[in-house]
């Protein structure tokens, strides 16, 4: 049987992290490359605010959960010092690019910039307990908050009263930020936003009829038969739910892990690619034809967010279908993304999974989802996994 822990432990600090220590730092400018061609090569030093708070957060969260490597530390605060000289406007919004000496490039329209800025402060304040650290990421969370329902703002292209649609992707966010960040927020905004997210995931974005969870819902969870509103993105899905999964055990919540495994699985059986395999990037809940171009391109994080999700998934109940879709998934995501003669992963494959482009880094892909899931994925393997009453928790597959 395979060792998964050790493999994916292997993985991360044998390959992953060794590539991001030696080619992603700038000593000169400050911060970090992340548009790394496939051998590691900077092709482009633009630095995009949301990629540098989560590279932040995860050389902190292996300082705070591996080990207390100071190389690891001081990784983490050379990204701070960056973030903290350039990366905020007059307002506390942080923009979404800066140029290499910290510019900015795009205005503060992403509230995504925002929430990994708070996520890196947050866990780097763990690892280094200072003042500032904290008030960063706690400032940044109350704006946030006070975003959530208008999160672009004056850079906002819809008109207003025509099609108010929400977008999944914020609650989603939160689900997990607000555990990132609990150690330095109150306790009870804390417990009263998880409440909040869960009812937004499970009950206002998520279709009972379908089994799924959409995109772009109007305010009260209706559907919107338009391109956005038909839309569904099943790595956000799978993301969530395993999010929504950490907080049900928090919550001693069986019923509500129950649900987002029988959601989790729903989700993957609809966005598998049965001819060439592995996970579609996007999907039309009528089975209409997609605006997004990319629908049928597999990404990186899609299929490490899936490998989390079943790998806790199967853990928590040992559930057999979850143990054979991470088998399955596994196969796929090691055999197409990794690159064996350089080292990292591949972002994007075509449908047939072949690779699509070869870097390892842009505007979208840095140094987090692929780390992160192989932290989960190995964290998770070294538990035992737990049974109701020494039976699998079995739930049904949906029909497609």
């Amino acid at each position: 049987m395979i060792n998964y822990s050790t493999i994916y432990k292997e993985e991360l600090l044998q390959n992953i992290i060794p590539f991001w220590m030696k080619n992603s730092i700038d000593t000169e400018a400050g911060g970090y490359f992340t548009c790394l061609d496939r051998t590691g090569k900077v092709f482009d030093t633009d630095k995009f605010i949301w990629l540098q708070g989560r590279q932040v957060w995860m050389f902190a969260s292996l300082y705070n959960n591996v080990e207390a490597k100071p190389e690891w530390l001081e990784m983490s605060e050379h990204g701070a010092d960056f973030l903290k000289k350039y990366g905020r406007d007059n307002e506390g919004n942080w923009y979404f690019s800066l140029n290499r000496n910290g510019k900015p490039l795009v205005q503060p329209y992403n509230i995504f910039s925002d929430c990994f800025a708070a996520m890196g402060f947050g866990a780097l304040y763990k690892a280094n307990p200072k003042d500032e650290y904290a008030e960063i990421a706690k400032t940044t969370f109350e704006n946030i908050l006070k975003r959530r329902n208008n999160t672009k703002g004056k850079y906002s292209k819809i008109y207003p009263g025509t099609r108010d649609l929400k977008n999944f992707a914020l609650p989603m966010i939160l689900s997990n930020l607000s555990m990132e960040l609990e150690h330095i927020l109150d306790k009870n905004l804390v417990d009263t936003l998880i409440q909040d997210v869960i009812h937004e995931v499970m009950e206002v974005f998520y279709q009972p009829d379908s089994g799924l969870i959409l995109e772009n819902v109007y305010q009260d969870g209706s559907l919107s038969d338009s391109f956005e509103g038909r839309l569904v993105n099943p790595g956000h899905v799978i993301e969530a739910m395993w999010f929504i999964m950490d907080l049900g055990v928090r919550l001693n919540d069986k019923a509500l892990i129950n649900q987002t495994i029988y959601i989790a699985l729903r989700t993957i059986e609809y966005g598998w690619d049965e001819i060439h395999g592995g996970l579609l990037y996007f999907k039309d809940i009528k089975g209409k034809p997609l605006q997004q171009l990319e629908w049928d391109q597999k990404l990186w994080w899609v299929h490490v967010e899936a490998l989390v999700c079943m790998a806790k998934a199967y853990q928590l109940t040992g559930n057999p279908a979850c143990q054979l879709w991470f088998e399955k998934i596994h196969n796929y995501t090691w055999k197409h993304f990794r690159d064996e003669q350089y080292g990292e992963w591949y972002g994007y494959l075509n449908r047939t999974g072949d690779v699509l482009i070869s870097s390892k880094g842009n505007k979208w892909k840095g140094c987090f989802h692929i780390p992160r899931g192989l932290y989960q994925v190995w964290n998770t393997f070294e538990k035992e996994v737990i049974k109701d009453g020494n039976k699998p928790v079995t739930l049904p597959i949906p029909e497609s």
